[in-house]
């Protein structure tokens, strides 16, 4: 029969065992830079998180909001994604400029960072650079579609992303020809993404439409019920431009995690989920 020492020595081998199973889950986002500090005079710094797989894989660049807090966008959706097999970079665009917050005109050169995280991804062997995507929330979903949007900045760079997911963007600008498939996910309450709905239709702001057909598929969710900021938790419902709202969801959240989930499946193609 087993002895309680021999109980003891094996509950206290599982407990660490599964604490260093979780430490290491943990600890698997590594802090990167983007470029090397001769190439910028302000050098990009992100999370990055790698899969398991033994080949390449496909990845996801994810844009934080213009209130920063790019290591809890990195908590919050990068490790989720990274869980489903894809390699992620969490891309910290305020760190390097001195910037916490700036939710007013965006920085100069903020709308190229998603390319500059793009094309450190694509030079590394573990990523499939036919197979990267971008994903952004509030002003990153506004860089999101600068990134794919036919225009001066998605000419910029030779490599191009592969498929495109923006939260709650601001859409006014925008007249929806996309150079990838689009995924822009909104709450029904939310009055920063008004113009989200005529983009998706063909008009912008202005009121003029694009030719029908025109440009890769656009498809707009809107959540019943759901605010700005909808999949943030613990969330300060104060904002940095007054007379706006921002409120957590949770069924909003569940559903937009199935349609990112089943987006990127569709699109860049899901890879082995890490163990």
């Amino acid at each position: 029969m087993t002895n309680l020492a021999e109980v003891t020595a094996f509950a206290t081998a599982l407990l660490f065992g599964n604490a260093a199973a979780c430490l290491a889950a943990e600890s698997s986002a590594i802090i990167v830079e983007i470029e090397s500090p001769l190439a910028s005079p302000l050098p990009l710094q992100g999370y990055l998180r790698q899969t398991n797989s033994a080949g390449p894989s496909p990845a996801v660049v994810l844009l934080h909001g213009c209130d920063g807090n790019w290591e809890q966008l990195d908590q919050r959706w990068g490790k989720r994604i990274a869980s489903w097999g894809f390699v992620t970079l969490t891309v910290d665009s305020f760190g390097p400029r001195g910037i916490k917050t700036n939710c007013g005109s965006a920085p100069d050169g903020l709308a190229l960072d998603a390319f500059r995280a793009l094309n450190f991804l694509v030079r590394e062997p573990f990523v499939d650079p036919g197979r990267v995507a971008v994903v952004g929330f509030a002003q990153g979903g506004g860089l999101v579609l600068t990134s794919v949007e036919h225009g001066a900045v998605e000419q910029t760079s030779p490599n191009k992303f592969h498929a495109a997911v923006a939260f709650y963007p601001p859409c006014r600008k925008f007249n929806g020809d996309m150079t990838v498939p689009t995924l822009i996910l909104i709450g029904e309450r939310d009055d920063w993404t008004e113009a989200c709905r005529n983009m998706v239709d063909g008009r912008d702001d202005w009121g003029l439409s694009r030719q029908k057909g025109k440009g890769a598929p656009v498809r707009l969710i809107v959540y019943p019920g759901a605010y700005h900021a909808f999949d943030v938790p613990n969330l300060n419902t104060s904002t940095p431009l007054p007379g706006h709202h921002r409120e957590f969801n949770q069924s909003a959240t569940d559903q937009s995690i199935v349609a990112v989930r089943e987006f990127l499946d569709a699109t860049i193609g899901g890879g082995e989920p890490t163990r």
